[in-house]
């Protein structure tokens, strides 16, 4: 997919998940941007009423299943594995890549 391509299909992600929201002071967001140790860069976000974490990575959208976890939060699905540990460390695994460290910017 082409540069106008990948911002035209980020631009109608963006408009299908803000009018899944809820309306109102309750509708909360988080949208945080990440560079991780092996270079990697992505954007994140978490809405108050969804349990799943919304990521674009590589210039695609991946919505990732909350799963199980001992400590803190683990996203998972289609290859990759986001965790957020209660001491705030985000580790990031995608593809047949090593897991990797990631920090908010």
């Amino acid at each position: 997919m082409n540069f106008l391509g990948n911002r035209f299909f980020s631009a109608i992600l963006c408009v299908m998940v803000l009018a899944a929201l809820p309306t109102g002071a309750g509708a909360q967001s988080s949208f945080r941007n990440y560079r991780c140790a092996d270079g990697s860069q992505f954007t994140a976000g978490f809405f108050q009423y969804d349990k799943r974490a919304h990521l674009q990575l590589d210039g695609k959208a991946v919505t990732l299943t909350r799963r199980v976890a001992l400590t803190g939060s683990r996203y998972q699905a289609k290859g990759v594995t986001l965790r957020v540990t209660r001491a705030g460390v985000t580790t990031l695994k995608h593809g047949k890549r090593p897991s990797t460290t990631c920090e908010a910017t």
